[in-house]
């Protein structure tokens, strides 16, 4: 089903595809050896809406482009905000695969409960991906070349003036086509401890996907980036001792055939990377501990990060190197959960979903 949507600029609005799922085109028009991780806009964006106290029903595709919010809207006036981030991938043979999409959907309803918002159920949060993924097919690379990066919103858009859940929820994937998050590609990262800033505080909000989570961190990070870092790793808010989070990715250290990562305690998010990446080094014959943690190998995983070195990690202007490249944890960890991705491991877990 395909919707209207409003144009804002000064151009005529170009009408919607009767069948948005084949353009005709087997490939955008795209140099997908330069692709990184900036926005592309894609063709097509699904949304839904749900007023308080009903269910979501049924959504739609529309063009992509600008939506219109109330200015009391609540996601605008209290940060009533949640969102997901998952990828489609493509197999050599062009089938389409999406990786453990009802964990999102999951994760989303978690953190609407949390948020006391409105959430789709995990069936239509699923065929919402899937209807995404077909309207812009033509925008997923090729094997190999990078993915297509879906991300699902469920905002408040219903308008508020006193402190209070929104009366109306609009849930809305769009679209872009991507490949290695950092700018250092698949070179290792350097990473510098934060002392100065938090990133989530004991019974707050940071073991959920809440917009509110990132704008405090982009002081940091800036600073971070502007002295040649990666990024920036967290301690804890309270002792300020132990490792927490980097700005948008999990963290793990290894030593031997030991991997310890920091336990979801509320104040780290629950990353579907982390949890697969955990029960497949288990399966490699790995012990995975999660606890208060030191360093000594040491490699983040995310969706959008996948599975990335760390070459070093500078705490106080002490500069410390760590293991990385051919042979390490890390790459076999990245090699394997890549392959499940992509279609060249047999999934043999059920965590890939076709789209079809």
């Amino acid at each position: 089903q395909i919707g209207t949507y409003k144009c804002f600029a000064s151009q005529p609005c170009p009408l919607p595809s009767p069948n948005p799922s084949y353009s005709g085109e087997e490939y955008a028009d795209v140099d997908w050896d330069s692709l990184g991780f900036g926005l592309m806009p894609t063709d097509y964006m699904y949304i839904s809406k749900c007023s308080e106290g009903q269910n979501f029903g049924h959504g739609q595709l529309t063009r992509y482009g600008n939506i219109e919010l109330s200015p009391s809207a609540g996601v605008l006036n209290y940060g009533q905000g949640l969102f997901e981030g998952t990828k489609a991938y493509r197999k050599e043979n062009g089938g389409l695969l999406l990786f453990r999409p009802e964990e999102n959907a999951i994760r989303m309803q978690n953190g609407a409960e949390r948020m006391c918002m409105a959430s789709p159920s995990i069936d239509q949060f699923v065929d919402a991906l899937k209807q995404t993924v077909l309207a812009n097919k033509r925008w997923v690379p090729p094997a190999g070349k990078g993915s297509l990066y879906l991300r699902p919103l469920l905002l408040g858009t219903g308008p508020v003036l006193g402190l209070a859940p929104a009366p109306e929820y609009t849930f809305l994937i769009f679209a872009s086509p991507v490949r290695n998050y950092f700018k250092e590609g698949s070179a290792p990262l350097n990473l510098y401890v934060e002392e100065n800033f938090d990133r989530a505080s004991r019974r707050g909000t940071g073991n959920v996907k809440t917009i509110s989570n990132y704008a405090p961190v982009l002081m940091a990070q800036i600073n971070a980036k502007r002295r040649g870092f990666s990024d920036v790793l967290y301690l804890d808010s309270v002792t300020k001792k132990n490792l927490e989070e980097v700005s948008s990715c999990n963290i793990f250290i290894a030593k031997g055939k030991c991997i310890s990562t920091p336990a979801t305690n509320g104040t780290i998010l629950s990353g579907i990377t982390r949890k697969s990446v955990i029960e497949i080094a288990r399966d490699h014959g790995y012990e995975v501990e999660e606890h208060a943690v030191g360093v000594d190998e040491v490699f983040c995983t995310g969706t959008a990060v996948g599975v990335a070195p760390v070459g070093t990690i500078t705490y106080r202007d002490t500069r410390m190197e760590y293991k990385t490249g051919s042979g390490s944890i890390c790459q076999e960890l990245h090699n394997t959960i890549s392959g499940i991705q992509t279609g060249i491991i047999e999934d043999k877990k059920g965590w890939i979903v076709e789209v079809d």
